[in-house]
């Protein structure tokens, strides 16, 4: 098998040896395009590059990353933390890597596995979509967290999650039950298979199941955080002025646009009703208290650690974990 050196990248990549040192060493000033061809043709020749020469110490045991995407994200991070009670005592070692919801956590994934030399993966708030191709060729055990992986063709890989198409219907008809009929949802992107466009069916079928229309223009991505939430729900209420209530995706968005709508003289929930989903410890503390879909943050990590623990070291099967979420009804319905 040949054995390629960092010029035999740059010439393969069309870069400079430079542009390949920095991407190697994570150095912010490469753009993303260049970034992906570069690790694409390290994972093609399988380039691991020189760990030693850039002043990284191998662990002991095997290097297992949990890969967060959405950094923004309170309910990701205290899974992740969680996660990482869950792995103290345990013979590997583990690697926290934060990317911004807007990133390809798969490609941070194959940067990963060739530079450290990781042997396992748990995705946090990822994704699958055309971008998790890259893992084809990948043998190593993945967990996918709070998403289904069970329909895909990766051989390694489980998951852990909740039913979020049944608690999307729960937390529709929530607002459903309180009289409301123009409701609007924020959230993600609703195509797909994810954990997101699940949500969104489900709040489909409990509509359906009323006998309520949904008018799509109250429909509202939104990025996953507080100032994208906010600045996209004062612009939705200037054009929609009649929506009564809202379904937010996260209890981040949920909050940004609670804060939206007080900032523009509307009170929550006397003038509109608002839905959350997670169950953040902020929820529980926010005026109003957030009515909200809680998942249970420590079931999900144990069962996500122990499940790719069990795939590493054992060599059991992957095995699709579904774990109960509960709808907490509180103040911000009515």
């Amino acid at each position: 098998m040949k054995i390629y050196t960092i010029k035999d990248i740059a010439r393969k990549a069309g870069v400079s040896v430079t542009t390949v040192s920095r991407v190697l060493n994570k150095r912010p000033d490469v753009n993303q395009a260049t970034r992906e061809k570069v690790e694409r043709v390290m994972a093609e020749c399988h380039f691991v590059g020189n760990a030693n020469a850039r002043g990284l110490k191998q662990p002991d045991g095997d290097l297992i990353a949990i890969i967060l995407r959405g950094r923004d994200n309170p309910f990701l991070n205290a899974l992740a933390e969680a996660m990482l009670q869950h792995t103290q005592g345990l013979d590997a070692s583990f690697l926290m890597e934060f990317v911004d919801e807007q990133a390809d956590e798969f490609q941070t994934a194959l940067r990963l596995s060739h530079e450290k030399r990781v042997k396992g993966f748990i995705f946090v708030g990822g994704r699958i979509d055309e971008r998790a191709k890259v893992l084809d060729g990948m043998d190593s055990p993945m967990v996918f967290t709070t998403i289904s992986a069970e329909n895909t063709s990766f051989s390694h890989a489980a998951s852990v999650f909740i039913d979020d198409r049944a608690m999307g219907y729960q937390a529709m008809k929530t607002l459903i039950d309180a009289g409301h009929t123009r409701i609007a949802i924020f959230g993600g992107i609703r195509q797909g298979d994810d954990g997101f466009a699940k949500r969104y069916t489900g709040a489909m079928d409990a509509l359906a199941e009323a006998c309520i229309p949904f008018d799509d223009e109250r429909f509202v991505q939104t990025r996953f955080s507080l100032r994208g939430a906010y600045d996209t729900a004062r612009s939705f209420f200037e054009s929609k002025p009649d929506t009564t209530a809202v379904f937010a995706m996260s209890d981040t968005i949920a909050f940004g646009v609670i804060r939206a709508l007080q900032d523009m003289g509307k009170s929550v929930p006397a003038d509109v009703s608002v839905v959350g989903f997670d169950g953040i410890e902020m929820s529980k503390f926010f005026i109003p208290r957030l009515t909200t879909v809680e998942q249970p943050v420590d079931d999900i990590a144990r069962e996500s650690v122990q499940v790719l623990m069990d795939m590493l070291e054992r060599g059991e099967e992957p095995r699709h974990i579904i774990v109960d979420a509960k709808l907490q009804i509180r103040e911000s319905v009515q």
